[in-house]
Parts: C-alpha cells; structure tokens; sequence
C-alpha cells in the first residue's frame, strides 16, 4: 500500500489535535483512499512538552528546510499560526512541489492572491477547508457541490468567542466582562481576547469566503469591522424588545450593479432566522446561491479534533488526485 508522506509545521494544540485525529480514526481514513498516512517530519521548538500523542523525537525538527526539501514527502500541514512565518513557509512548500493545507485565516486572509499563484505556478493543491468554521464542512462544499452556483450573499457567525459572550449575556442577563471572564475561563476566550471580540477574526474569515464565493479578494484590514466589546445589557434587552438576537455577523452582498458590501459587525437578527437559533461558541454559515437557494452549514466552529477532521479531509481531498496506482501492491 502507497504511503503519503507529510511534514506538519506547528504541535500545539491544533497540531496535537491533527495529530491525535489521525491516530484515532487512521484505519478509516487509510481505507477510504488506499494509502497509509504518515506523519513522518514535525517543525516544533517545545519537543518536551507533555501531549496526549505518541511521537518519537526522531520526528522533531529544527530547520524547516528538512520537510521542504525532502523529496519522500508529499504534503505540508501548516498550524504555526500567525501571519509570518506561517505564509512564507507555504509558499516555499509549495514551490519545493509539496501540496499545502492550512488552518490559519490570518495568513490565508493576509495572503490569499499569492498563495494561490503559488499553487498554481507550481502545479500543487492548497487546501484551507479547516481556516473557516472549523470543523464544519464549509469551503470544499461551496467550492465543489454547489460550484455552478452564482452566489450573491453570505451571513456568517464565524467566532466562537463573541457567539458564546453574546449568549451568555442574553440568556444569563451577564454583562460584557463577566460573559468574557467566563468564556475565558471554560477556554472558549484566549488572555488577550482582540481578535475575537473586536471582529479581526471574523474578518480574515470573511475575506476568505468572499475570494471563494465571489472571485474578488479584499484584504481584511480594509474590512469595516466592528467588534462586541461595546454591547450593553441595555442593546441586549432592546434587541429582545424588538424580536431579535445580537450576533456578530460577517455579512457581504452582491449588488445589482455587481459591486459588493461587506462588514463585521453587532447585528439584530429576527429570532426566526436560522442564525438566531445558533448558541454558545458554534459557528455557522449562511448563503444563497441563485440555484440551491439558501443553504446553512452549522456545527463546532474550533477546537482541537473538530478542525484536525477538516484538516484530515483536506488530506483526503488531495489523495483522490495523487497517483496512489501501487496501491494493490503490496496487498
């Protein structure tokens, strides 16, 4: 049986989650595309730390250029986080022949139009299901399944941090802080919270689906974007006076004059909207395409296992277009 062979950049805690993801369900996934999955080369500083995985020193390295330069393997999984050097790491995975999956918005986001022209200059795959939603199966469905569509608008709760706050303070009556320290707390909120709750991650998300959805890239720091850190109990309540919810909503249109809206902001959602129905930290994305209609993909929207499945996926994607011919080999 073929083996595909990957370098993983990055073993905290996605990394270990991938990484635990495929030690839990390897037979499934080997057995569905008829090749091993191996893990063979790991970018990581902290080799010591204590990880609920079993993974050999020999694995760790310290030079990135030992994963990019080694001809046996065929995918990069990049989960540094951050803007650089996780983008000038894919792009030179990508122009050392090896196919890319991500998890990380800020550098797909900051990035998008070179690192497209990346794989296609260099004839790779570059995956990013797992940068939007999580685990929920979001960009790979939009981008294959309802492809034929002309889609003119999407809604999306995209951050599990500002979802949990703003629920917590309309159904517990918590004001701002307290939600926050809770979140914190249950590990649904970082100890610097700014990108969650000023909107900056909504909006890397958002500039993602729009490339994808619409064909047209806007880099997220020219997104207008508002955050939750100003919401009282006071518009919680008025928006409950009014039928609605608060959700931070990443939102852009297709106008008629083809032109497109876009913002990250606090917005009243009437509470028959499927949006409004989505509580705690899940995530979820709403779209209408001119042929399905309107469609919504919900579900966890971080979290260890839940992005290492789209991760995980992603692999698989890439494996149908490998030549995996000597499968039946060694069988």
């Amino acid at each position: 049986m073929k083996e595909i062979k990957i370098g993983l950049l990055g073993l905290g805690n996605i990394g270990t989650g991938t990484y635990k993801a495929l030690e839990m369900n390897r037979d499934i996934i080997e057995k569905k595309i008829g090749a091993k999955v191996n893990i063979v080369k790991i970018l990581e500083k902290d080799i010591d730390r204590e990880r609920d995985i079993t993974v050999s020193r020999e694995q760790f390295v310290s030079d990135p250029e030992d994963i990019f330069s080694d001809p046996e393997i065929d995918i990069v999984i990049e989960l540094l986080g951050g803007v650089e050097p996780a983008a000038t790491f894919m792009e030179r995975a990508m122009k050392s022949g090896k196919h890319v999956i991500t998890a990380n918005k800020a550098a797909v986001a900051a990035n998008y139009p070179r690192l497209m022209k990346a794989a296609e200059e260099n004839n790779v795959q570059f995956k990013f299901e797992a940068s939007v939603g999580g685990g929920i199966p979001v960009l790979n469905p939009l981008d294959c399944g309802a492809r034929a569509n002309d889609y003119t608008e999407v809604l999306g709760i995209v951050n599990g941090t500002t979802n949990y706050i703003l629920h917590k303070m309309s159904t517990e009556g918590m004001d701002y802080d307290t939600a926050l320290k809770d979140a914190q707390e249950k590990g649904f909120a970082e100890a610097d919270p700014t990108a969650d709750v000023e909107g900056i991650d909504a909006a890397n998300k958002l500039s993602i689906l729009m490339a994808l959805l619409f064909g047209k890239y806007v880099h997220p720091d020219d997104i207008p974007t508002t955050g939750i850190s100003g919401i009282t109990k006071e518009k919680i309540e008025e928006a409950k006076e009014n039928d609605c919810v608060i959700k931070l909503i990443a939102h852009a249109t297709v106008r008629e004059d083809g032109d497109i809206d876009y913002e990250v902001r606090p917005t009243y959602i009437r509470t028959y909207h499927p949006l409004a129905g989505v509580l705690e930290e899940y995530n979820a994305v709403y779209v209408k395409g001119n042929l399905v209609g309107k469609l919504m993909f919900y579900g966890p929207g971080a979290g260890p296992l839940p992005t290492g499945s789209a991760v995980l996926g992603d692999v698989m994607e890439i494996a149908k277009t490998m030549d995996l011919q000597d499968t039946a080999d060694a069988e």
